[in-house]
């Protein structure tokens, strides 16, 4: 799969594409199913399947400090895109000059110059241009004039989670900050992940013998309430069941919030520096703080087991 930033980065000889436009945050179910129709269709037509997106989010370019808590970072998003089949994702800086232009200056230059594109596929809710004025009735009325279809898909996705409410990243959201990770992966097709850098933190966990990786994660992880949760700990293309820590270790009068993983019955392992993935599976409890060392050994040995057993390792 392709990866541009930036329409210069389109190779000129580039053919016609079936597209699809939207932020994708997550990739969830409801995503999944607009994403994999662009690919079916663009395997039809004998066109390329091509995703547009932005960076950094449209919201934190209008209204600065109004950035939504991230479900996966960009990088993870066209992994999952690639997984679909998409031939190409195309991120388009997102600026305020950007912002300023009207749907009809966004499909000519983007739609109909860059990508020639032959049929655009998006959800009935679709807005584009300045001030979000361009919907779907006016981007078929500008495919008639420029060569190209549109289709409009229904993206209502529903489950059990959220109590039955349409699937999308608002829910995913929701349910994440309130510790529902079983909730949020069934949105999401697969556990929430968050990554980041593992550095250096108090060390105290491996002084009680649950050496942790103390995970910094991205810049507006969607990361899930305070808590102690079962899921895995993946670094370096290793996939290991961990038990995991999310909060300020009271116990400890700590302030900072930190995601801390333990790799499950694995020794010696240093990890120091290197960019991880952490997968929540299951919420195991809340962040408690004990009235011993002994007693936080105790609670934290149950953790261990129990996680143990919900990733069967």
């Amino acid at each position: 799969m392709q990866r541009w930033r930036g329409l210069e980065e389109i190779p000129g000889d580039w053919g016609r594409s079936v597209v699809t436009i939207g932020s994708f945050d997550g990739v969830h179910r409801g995503h999944q199913l607009i994403i994999g129709r662009a690919v079916q269709r663009a395997r039809e037509l004998g066109a390329k399947a091509v995703v547009v997106t932005f960076d950094p989010h449209p919201s934190e370019v209008v209204r600065p400090g109004s950035h939504p808590p991230l479900l996966a970072p960009q990088p993870r998003r066209a992994e999952l895109m690639a997984e679909l089949g998409v031939d190409a994702v195309l991120v388009i800086p997102f600026t305020r000059e950007l912002s300023q232009q009207s749907a009809e200056e966004f499909v000519q230059q983007v739609l109909v110059e860059a990508l020639r594109a032959r049929l655009v596929i998006e959800g009935p809710n679709f807005r584009f241009g300045h001030k979000a004025a361009g919907n779907v009735a006016l981007l078929t009325e500008l495919g008639k004039g420029a060569d190209f279809e549109v289709e409009i898909l229904d993206l209502k996705v529903c489950g059990e989670a959220g109590g039955g409410d349409p699937f999308s990243s608002t829910l995913v959201r929701r349910l994440v900050a309130e510790g529902d990770v079983a909730a949020a992966a069934e949105v999401l097709g697969r556990p929430h992940r968050v990554e980041g850098e593992v550095v250096r933190g108090a060390q105290r966990g491996r002084e009680l013998g649950f050496p942790t990786a103390n995970v910094d994660t991205v810049p507006h992880s969607a990361v899930p309430a305070d808590g102690v949760y079962a899921g895995w700990l993946t670094a370096a293309g290793e996939r290991m069941p961990a038990a995991i820590s999310v909060g300020t270790n009271p116990t400890f009068d700590g302030t900072a919030r930190t995601v801390e993983a333990y790799a499950i019955d694995r020794v010696g392992l240093d990890l120091y520096g290197l960019h991880v993935a952490v997968d929540f599976l299951a919420y195991l409890r809340g962040m408690e703080k004990f009235d011993s060392i002994d007693a936080l050994l105790d609670r934290m040995a149950d953790d261990v087991k129990r996680a143990r057993e919900l990733t069967g390792s």
